[in-house]
């Protein structure tokens, strides 16, 4: 937007000129002392302020503003948000509608999400390559492929040094226009990591080991985790290739972290940290960037607020019907529809759990994601059966959730019965999802 050549009416109805904007926003600068600069459609004032002294304020001090009115500039705005405390800087989007305005805690996330990566690039050379397009990289997290070690998975997480950094390298890439190796690459903002409170930490005696050969066993592990100190060493849980080695001090946990990471185990070079605990009174609700929607809670099978009456995940309303018995209204089922493969249509291989809520339908699959997110064992499904009055054969899943980190073990079952294994299954899964 080349707001010198338009005409805007300000909050209170006036119509000011390109000029006049221009001429407030001078004066904004001249009373205030603060820069402005503005690039890549974002226009920064401060950053820092005028006598500022010492490094940035640190994470968790930035809020978003979302929908503010287009013809709304820094010298209204400016005194609006100095109400709250002095501004270190303010990023004004050009892009922004509406109104009325949201304010949320950012997120400030500094790591990106990249796919589609060939998978026989190192890390050296995705990371060079993002240097060379994005400006404020300080690493770049790539992981091996579980059965191939000298291949990588088809994606890498690229580490900024500050949210600003990502956002503006997010804003370049995602048109498509760069293409390293001749590839189109996937963009999106990275899970944030979930950030647990050092007390916490300093209780955990759990390291998570990554890197893992598919074929290594967890006695193996258990050995060489022993090696050090026989006998530290209380149980090992692996899942694929990685895996939690439990110990029973905190102290040989610390010592081993220190000791093992780097190590090879089976010819893989693994990498050890401190496992970090999951809370599952909360977990469900936090997960994905921690904001679920009305409408969300409604796809995940959460009680409806008004009547209590649980809604279908998804699912046809024929199915909800027969599980509660009784329609309860719930969002519309999820669009599924079939498209041609036509010739030459390239096809990349890509892991479920690197796709995003929306593209699952079924509980079964909610619950099968959830648990990888968290780092919890898959859920283990327990068949049970019973004879009705008629002589039917009615069945009920028991579900198992051990989360591996903690040591700890819930149970779930629903208290109705299904006629089909495949309703009892997504049953169990929906009434799990509910208590988690």
């Amino acid at each position: 937007m080349h707001e010198e050549n338009k005409v805007a009416a300000n909050g209170c109805g006036k119509i000011r000129s390109g000029a006049q904007n221009g001429a407030a926003l001078l004066a904004l600068m001249e009373k205030t002392g603060y820069s402005m600069v503005q690039q890549n459609g974002q226009r920064k004032f401060g950053g820092p302020p005028p006598g500022w002294e010492g490094p940035p304020p640190p994470r968790g001090c930035e809020v978003f503003v979302g929908k503010i009115p287009r013809d709304m500039y820094e010298d209204e705005l400016v005194p609006v948000f100095e109400r709250a405390g002095k501004i270190y800087e303010l990023r004004l989007m050009m892009e922004f509608s509406g109104k009325f305005i949201g304010v949320c805690v950012s997120l400030d996330n500094c790591r990106l999400f990249i796919g589609a990566i060939p998978k026989d690039k190192k890390k050296e050379e995705i990371l060079n390559e993002m240097k060379k397009v994005t400006e404020g990289v300080v690493d770049v997290i790539v992981y091996p492929n579980a059965t191939d070690k000298t291949k990588n998975r088809g994606f890498a997480f690229v580490e900024y040094e500050s949210h600003r950094a990502a956002a503006m390298a997010r804003r370049r890439l995602i048109p498509g226009t760069f293409q390293p190796w001749g590839h189109t690459i996937q963009v999106d903002w990275a899970d944030p990591e979930k950030v647990v409170d050092e007390e916490t930490m300093q209780r955990v005696k759990v390291l998570y080991v990554r890197n893992l050969m598919i074929s290594t066993t967890e006695d193996k592990i258990k050995a060489e985790f022993n090696k050090f100190k026989p006998g530290v060493v209380e149980r090992v849980k692996k899942l694929r290739d990685y895996a939690f080695v439990h110990f029973f001090h905190r102290e040989d946990a610390v010592a081993a972290m220190s000791i093992m990471n780097g190590k090879c185990i089976d010819g893989a070079s693994i990498e050890v940290t401190l496992a970090k605990p999951v809370n599952k009174e909360s977990s469900w609700k936090q997960h994905f960037n921690g904001q679920i929607s009305p409408s969300s809670e409604n796809l995940l099978g959460f009680p409806n607020k008004e009547d209590g009456t649980q809604k279908s995940l998804g699912k046809p309303a024929s199915l909800s019907v027969r599980l509660n018995g009784q329609h309860s209204p719930g969002p519309p089922e999820v669009e599924r529809s079939t498209y041609p493969i036509f010739p030459g249509i390239k096809l990349t291989p890509i892991s479920m759990y690197s796709l995003k809520l929306s593209h699952f339908s079924s509980a079964v699959m909610h619950l099968d994601y959830f648990c990888h997110k968290n780092s919890w064992a898959p859920p283990e499904y327990c068949l049970y059966s019973t004879t009705s009055q008629d002589g039917k054969i009615l069945l009920v899943y028991k579900v198992l959730i051990s989360s591996i980190a903690d040591d700890s073990q819930s149970y779930f079952m629903p208290e109705k019965l299904c006629t089909t294994v495949e309703d009892a299954k997504e049953l169990a899964a929906q009434f799990t999802l509910l208590h988690l």
